[in-house]
């Protein structure tokens, strides 16, 4: 008799063991371009879904260092890309040297797709960045994770994204959340890579008003149409006294999201008596291999020891 099993998608067996609760997840084999970044000997578990359906947008890596035992805390990786680009590999070439210093160091690096504005405006978004968090939150034992210790790092749209879920935390907004209901875990620090934080303060500049700008798209509108919207999806509406530590890292020449972003974040932070601190990287642009020095590395790997180990 044939396995009903083996005429299903790979993707859809996953989830059905996963389901089941008794799913030993294989290690998958790095890409060639993975492998010019991680350590050598890294574990890796590629494409898990996290949603319970087949979308590529809904897929996640864990990377754990070589003989892992323990559960490890956790940086979750959300890539850049005006929302509506690239996928959980992208920045990652750029910061070679964080990336690797993280599995060297003894964090678990978890990067995560998630639906482009293109396919679902927000909070789509943001939606899934809950459910994922929340997938590895209640499979932590399975991948070898500390699920109580969940920092998030972010480049540009991710950063905005990183900003959010951090910010967002305390509060229960349930058009966050996947299904309505408020995840179960906590982040313990961000690292925000240029993300836009105030989209209301965004609405002076002509080009991200425009119809079909990244922030329109996003939106489903444009910036000074729909103030509302505009700032319900900023990062800044949700600080309180309560919000994680933050570290802030913008260019000072940033082409597409203005520092003075990051320094009205940093502003509102202050103001609440959040911990947080913020670089601008004299002469960076917008994003590059200008992030990856060992002056901001020594800053990232300060607030993880800091606030996750």
């Amino acid at each position: 008799m044939t396995n009903p099993l083996c005429k299903l998608p790979v993707t859809t067996i996953l989830i059905l063991f996963l389901l089941m609760g008794n799913f030993n997840p294989a290690h998958a084999q790095l890409t060639d371009k993975m492998k010019t970044i991680l350590p050598a000997g890294t574990i890796a578990y590629g494409n898990i879904p996290y949603a319970n359906d087949t979308s590529h947008f809904h897929l996640l890596d864990v990377y754990l260092p070589a003989n892992t035992s323990k559960p490890l805390p956790v940086v979750i990786w959300i890539h850049g890309g005006a929302w509506q680009l690239n996928d959980k590999y992208a920045d990652m070439g750029y910061m070679k040297n964080t990336v690797k210093g993280f599995l060297d160091s003894g964090y678990a690096l978890v990067s995560i797709d998630y639906r482009y504005s293109t396919t679902a405006i927000f909070p789509a978004q943001v939606q899934d960045c809950n459910q994922a968090i929340q997938f590895l939150y209640e499979h932590a034992s399975t991948y070898k994770l500390d699920k109580n210790k969940f920092a998030l790092i972010g480049f540009s749209a991710g950063g905005h994204l990183a900003s959010l879920l951090g910010l967002s935390g305390n509060n229960n907004i349930t058009d966050f959340y996947a299904g309505g209901k408020k995840p179960s875990f906590k982040i313990n620090t961000v690292l925000d890579f240029y993300g836009p934080s105030d989209f209301v303060a965004m609405s002076t500049r002509e080009k991200t008003t425009e119809p079909h700008s990244p922030e329109s798209v996003l939106l489903g509108a444009s910036l000074l149409e729909r103030p509302d919207l505009a700032k319900f999806a900023s990062p800044v509406t949700y600080v309180d006294k309560n919000d994680p530590p933050f570290l802030i890292v913008q260019g000072e020449k940033d082409e597409s999201v203005p520092f003075t972003q990051s320094v009205l974040l940093n502003s509102y932070l202050k103001l609440a008596g959040v911990k947080n601190e913020l670089m601008i990287v004299s002469g960076a642009p917008h994003y590059g291999p200008m992030f990856d020095t060992e002056a901001i590395r020594a800053k990232v790997f300060y607030f993880l020891r800091t606030y996750i180990h």
